[in-house]
């Protein structure tokens, strides 16, 4: 595989396969588009889900709309489905629409360049490989790279230390004195399943999270034979949910005090579940409800009631041989280190570098926070396509009506270069970028994640770079169709 030449090289390359990847790979087969290659830098596919196998992982949209709208799986077990379910559907995709031969595993790409005389992207991966591509896909999602905080002494703990999304099942945590720092989404799954084999958890917090109740069960086997032998009722129920999660954007967007509806059930979810009032004071937070991600578990409250559960929210100085060193001077000491700190969501593409037209570094053009054209192009880097791209992530409904929406626009684009014969490139015209952007970011302004609080939605200029400030149903219609007035057209020079 180790090639430049364009008569041998795939004509796409995806990156990643996680849902991005292997939908858009579907989609691509479905129009009859074989000439893909989608490289992978891990040992399998799945993404996000692959990578998070801590215990209690879980889904916080509803099963059946997170999961493709052409490919419904029947048989989920639970209204919000679990790690391992969701697992297994991505990699039955891949055996039911044959994207094996395609995939490419362990081939993590450094870097990828525009080559202008050939409008070609010259793609190296780590084990020093290279590949040409007409048209390069990146599938990276906003959740692949794991933030790991840089705290002082770290080196010097003699315990174990690992990350939330990269979980390590060998280490028996019975009868451990762990710590757990942060309580993102991650954490409010991982601590529950795990606060009845410790000896003791502390908490470190540096700020509480809005929690709600996770309205989720299982399903009864009368209700999975509704969904497998009626269709009519598989699409009904689907579209229950989407316009049900749907009219809670109103809430993220416009009228935010209608959030404090869930403010007030996560509140009394505390005073109902926890019965020391320090801890009950802790686990209200300071900030308006939807500024950062609101989370939901039936089983937070209650295991933060648990008496050997501590929360601290002194900050940390430092790490010592035997634990944590907050600021305060106490020392913590502990066997075991768990960061639950999430994801370093605003770096996108990071950290590849990519190369556009006239040596333009992409990490360069985004120093003050990444952007791009309905969140997949970016001016300056032709036939550069994006999935899960700048500001397209949701707090409302599920990423995958998202996606969907960007597989047709991408095809659209695909089949357009298709069309205009081998060499082909388009550009996103600069201005067309820069209206859209500024329109984004003028609509973000007055909703509920511009309300001041520190969240991963926001980069360190606060620039809300991840997330749609409107319906998804708005985002689809604006990426129905392919206009070629927003592109420049251009061939290549040999």
């Amino acid at each position: 595989m180790s090639q430049t030449s364009s008569s041998a090289a795939p004509s796409i390359v995806i990156i990643g396969t996680g849902f991005g990847g292997l939908g858009m790979a579907i989609q691509l087969k479905k129009a009859g588009i074989e000439s893909f290659t989608l490289l992978e830098k891990a040992s399998g596919v799945g993404g996000t889900w692959r990578d998070n196998t801590y215990p209690g992982a879980a889904c916080d949209v509803q099963s059946h709309l997170y999961s493709y709208s052409f490919e419904p799986k029947h048989d989920w077990s639970r209204k919000f489905g679990p790690q391992q379910e969701i697992q297994g559907y991505m990699e039955s995709c891949v055996e039911k629409y044959g994207l094996r031969p395609h995939i490419h595993f362990n081939r993590e790409v450094t870097e990828a360049r525009f080559d202008t005389p050939e409008n070609q992207w010259i793609i190296s991966t780590a084990d020093g490989e290279t590949l040409a591509a007409n048209v390069l896909i990146t599938a990276t999602g906003q959740l692949n790279q794991p933030a790991w905080p840089s705290f002082k002494g770290m080196e010097s703990f003699r315990g174990k230390v690992f990350h939330s999304a990269r979980w390590d099942h060998e280490y028996d945590l019975e009868g451990k004195s762990v710590a757990v720092i942060g309580t993102g989404a991650s954490a409010i799954q991982f601590v529950p399943e795990i606060i009845s084999k410790v000896k003791r958890l502390t908490l470190f917090q540096r700020s509480a999270a809005w929690v709600i109740p996770k309205p989720d069960r299982a399903f009864k086997p009368w209700e999975q034979w509704l969904f497998q032998h009626l269709p009519f009722h598989d699409r009904v129920y689907r579209n229950l949910i989407y316009w049900k999660n749907e009219s809670r954007g109103l809430a993220f967007t416009r009228f935010n005090f209608l959030l404090e509806i869930f403010a007030w059930l996560a509140k009394r979810e505390v005073r109902k579940k926890v019965r020391d009032p320090l801890k009950r004071e802790k686990l209200i937070p300071d900030y308006q409800i939807g500024c950062k991600r609101i989370l939901i578990s039936n089983d937070w409250a209650p295991a933060m009631d648990q008496d050997h559960l501590h929360i601290e929210t002194s900050a940390i100085e430092r790490v010592s041989e035997n634990g944590i060193v907050t600021r305060d001077g106490q020392e913590h000491e502990v066997d075991t280190i768990i960061f639950g700190t999430g994801f370093r969501a605003t770096d996108f593409l990071s950290p590849m570098k990519i190369i556009g037209r006239n040596g333009q570094d992409l990490n360069q053009v985004w120093q003050e926070g990444a952007e791009a054209f309905k969140g997949i192009t970016v001016s300056g880097f032709p036939n550069l396509f994006m999935l899960y791209g700048p500001n397209t992530n949701l707090a409302h409904n599920s990423i995958l009506f998202m996606l969907e929406s960007q597989f047709r626009y991408v095809l659209s684009c695909v089949q357009t270069l298709r069309k205009q014969g081998r060499g082909a490139a388009m550009d996103v015209l600069p201005d067309r970028q820069k209206t859209y952007v500024g329109d984004i970011q003028s609509r973000l302004e007055g909703t509920v994640w511009d309300s001041g609080c520190t969240s991963w939605y926001r980069n360190e200029h606060g620039k809300n770079t991840a997330n749609w400030p409107g319906f998804t149903f708005t985002y689809r219609r604006s990426t129905r169709h392919l206009d070629p007035e927003d592109y420049e057209f251009f061939r290549a020079k040999g």
